[in-house]
């Protein structure tokens, strides 16, 4: 007997449905088995988790504060996988569009007078460029050298990421910082405005719809007009495309601009949004998990939001059961780990299906 995958030729919209629920069942399950051998009641420990993240206003807004910047990433990532051009690179982008979002008003634009609402909007377009520019050195690397763009994307984020602590501990640091490093804050000069106060959203900021607008004009990009259509005819088959007269070069660029640009954004919000300075804590892994957040949403801008939402979750909730429960920090991660390896696996049977071989031996 020999079992094996045999590819589905068109994958049940039942099945769709029903794996995602039972991968995550059976990943609570385990987690539930791991939190029992580290001592901990799975149930409560998984009612602390929902508390944490969904359970108050104040847990809910600060879940939407940690979404914003994975779903602006997301996207960033998700645009560029539909062409296969595979973008590992969302946190050097994100980390660049935070540098030059605080440029603009740090060094630029510093004592001019300008108001607050174009500022905001200088600091916007500076932290796309930024992002943009970053995306477009791997992207002409593809398109010209023909260069492995996950090598270049993976090795750019730590160039950003080094030049930003080069940055906030060397020539910006603030000199009345009491020794402490980060740049001087810009909060009283620019800074986004927080959804109004009757929504209760405690610290979300403009970035979030900035985020939604973004959603919205990739899925009117990828389903309304001709770019789109080259952008997922080139993801589905590259050689078709360039049989079709696509040309692959020119898209690998622009898509990159809006990818790079995108991600930029997600620094953008973080800056000035919530720290209004160059500090520790900018740059925290974001554009890395907004690679699983995109595949988990198989790379739908709008199933980007949801699980953005969901991710952010996972985190703040886990911080609550490492601050209530005692549990380690580390245990947090292993549940988040269980339900994100059964979920990605479990993607593996919408596609394919097990199948059964009775093999006869010889006698």
């Amino acid at each position: 007997m020999e079992i094996v995958f045999e590819r589905r030729l068109e994958p049940s919209r039942l099945i769709a449905v029903l794996v995602p629920i039972i991968s995550v069942v059976l990943a609570l399950v385990v987690g539930g088995i791991l939190l029992l051998a580290a001592g901990a009641d799975p149930i409560q420990t998984y009612r602390a988790m929902f508390d944490g993240a969904f359970g108050t206003p104040y847990a809910r807004s600060e879940t939407m504060v940690k979404a914003i910047p994975l779903m602006l990433a997301s996207l960033a990532v998700s645009i560029a996988f539909r062409m296969r051009f595979w973008n590992i690179g969302a946190e050097g982008q994100l980390v660049m569009g935070a540098i030059a979002t605080a440029w603009v008003p740090l060094f630029l634009l510093h004592d001019r007078g300008i108001p607050a609402h174009t500022l905001l909007l200088l600091m916007g377009l500076a932290a796309f460029v930024a992002g943009a520019l970053w995306g477009l050195i791997p992207a002409s690397l593809k398109a010209f050298l023909r260069v492995n763009e996950i090598i270049t994307t993976l090795m750019l984020n730590y160039v950003a990421i080094l030049l930003l602590d080069y940055l906030y501990t060397g020539p910006w640091k603030d000199k009345e910082g009491y020794g402490f490093p980060g740049t001087a804050s810009f909060k009283e000069l620019a800074a986004l405005p927080r959804l109004p106060e009757w929504l209760n959203a405690g610290r979300v900021h403009m970035g979030l719809i900035i985020a939604l607008v973004a959603a919205l004009l990739i899925w009117l990009l990828l389903l309304r007009t001709k770019w789109g259509y080259e952008i997922r005819v080139t993801g589905e088959n590259p050689e078709a495309a360039r049989y079709a007269g696509i040309n692959l070069a020119r898209n690998f660029l622009l898509v990159m601009v809006v990818s790079g640009g995108l991600a930029g954004l997600a620094g953008y919000g973080q800056v000035a949004g919530i720290a209004f300075r160059l500090q520790k804590g900018i740059a925290v892994g974001d554009g890395f998990t907004a690679i699983i957040i995109a595949w988990l949403a198989k790379l739908h801008p709008l199933g980007v939001l949801l699980v953005a939402i969901l991710m952010a979750g996972l985190s703040t909730g886990g911080d609550q059961i490492t601050i209530t429960m005692g549990l380690p920090a580390a245990m947090a991660r292993v549940v988040q780990g269980a339900i994100l390896f059964f979920v990605l696996g479990g993607d593996i049977f919408v596609r394919y299906r097990l199948r059964v071989i009775r093999t006869t031996g010889k006698t």
